[in-house]
């Protein structure tokens, strides 16, 4: 039985480096629906356990009530790994939403991070459990990309398609990170004429669509990864609209300029919206009426119409509930973030244990 994903606003994630404090401090309000915390890629080796404290800061002492928060951690393959799920989590841990699996390979990496969460959850006494998504961006996770969809289905939300890495898995001949090139292209026949045309084609498509099919299949969001040129506008909408036509929810913004576009495309349009509002009204009459189908401005509407247009509202009431959201939801969740800083200082305040050194043990040996 397919399960239903998280019901998680995610048209737009914005990657947030732990070693930029300036842009960590910004995040909250930047309007994204997602906010991804990155301790992978966008860090230096040097830098990892800096950015990791500076992560646990951030999530203990900025308001992060406007968004989702997702933690990007290192490789398991990597030493800093663990360290990133278990001092962020420990530590912070009620304020983080979903963990992000770098490159993951097989069902085995979400069962790693799943039972170590568990753990950690257990330990700690966190309330709820904390999701994961995974960035398929290897030749082998793209291979493995349904039995990594149906991996712990209690914590699994979303599976990202990381371009620029799967390009170099693949060991492709491109240097664009999501867009198109001409080098992907047929030229037409010549057919008794000099006249012959070049015909673009995206060479994404195949990966984009296994993505997307194996979300689906387990109840997942899909979502699209970077796109590399954050100056071209229209070259970012054009790549999310081509994702939002195979059945994406949203798409990574690597640069704030890119989340207003991302929310402007992954949010149906008034004329969408109005139309599917019209459906499910015909239906009703339909059903009442006790006909299976119905005619609507001269086109079939029958029960797979109304599946879809169910779809399509139940995103639309995510975004308006996000839109509609008044300032004194937000001050009672400053409320809630400020008891749970009081009650971590009445529990250091009242153990007989000297109050542990605020910095994260080294990573690695």
């Amino acid at each position: 039985m397919t399960r239903q994903n998280a019901p998680r606003l995610h048209r737009s994630e914005l990657a947030v480096p732990g070693s930029n404090v300036r842009m960590l401090e910004r995040a909250p309000d930047a309007g994204a629906d997602i906010v991804m915390l990155d301790l992978e890629d966008a860090v230096a080796p040097d830098d990892k356990e800096r950015a990791r404290i500076n992560i646990i800061d951030a999530l203990r002492e900025l308001d992060w009530s406007k968004c989702s928060v997702s933690l990007r951690i290192n490789g398991l393959d990597t030493h800093y790994c663990y360290r990133d799920i278990v001092d962020v989590v420990e530590q912070a841990g009620d304020e983080i939403d979903t963990i992000m699996i770098p490159k993951a390979s097989g069902a085995g990496d979400v069962h790693l991070v799943a039972t170590l969460l568990t753990q950690i959850e257990d330990a700690t006494g966190l309330q709820g459990k904390i999701g994961i998504s995974v960035l398929i961006e290897t030749a082998m996770g793209m291979a493995k990309a349904n039995e990594i969809a149906g991996s712990a289905p209690d914590r699994m939300e979303a599976m990202v398609f990381g371009v620029a890495d799967y390009a170099a898995s693949l060991q492709s001949h491109t240097t664009s990170i999501g867009g198109a090139t001409p080098d992907y292209a047929v030229l037409t026949d010549v057919n008794g004429s000099e006249a012959r045309e070049w015909h673009w084609g995206d060479q994404w498509h195949y990966a984009l669509s296994r993505v997307a099919v194996a979300c689906r299949a387990h109840g997942l969001r899909p979502i699209d990864g970077p796109f590399g040129d954050f100056n071209d506008a229209d070259g970012y909408k054009a790549a999310a609209r081509r994702a939002a036509v195979l059945g994406y929810e949203g798409k990574w913004a690597i640069h704030p300029s890119q989340i207003e576009l991302a929310n402007d495309v992954f949010t149906p349009d008034h004329h969408v919206a109005e139309q599917t509002r019209r459906i499910v009204d015909a239906m009703r009459d339909a059903a009442a009426k006790g006909k299976g189908a119905v005619s609507l401005d001269g086109r079939l509407i029958d029960a797979a119409s109304i599946r879809m247009a169910e779809t399509l509202l139940a995103k639309l009431d995510q975004i308006e509930a996000k839109d509609d959201e008044h300032e004194g939801d937000r001050a009672n969740a400053r409320r809630q973030k400020l008891s749970r800083r009081e009650e971590r200082q009445a529990e250091v305040e009242g153990s007989d244990e000297p109050e542990p050194d605020p910095e994260p043990a080294q990573a690695g040996s």
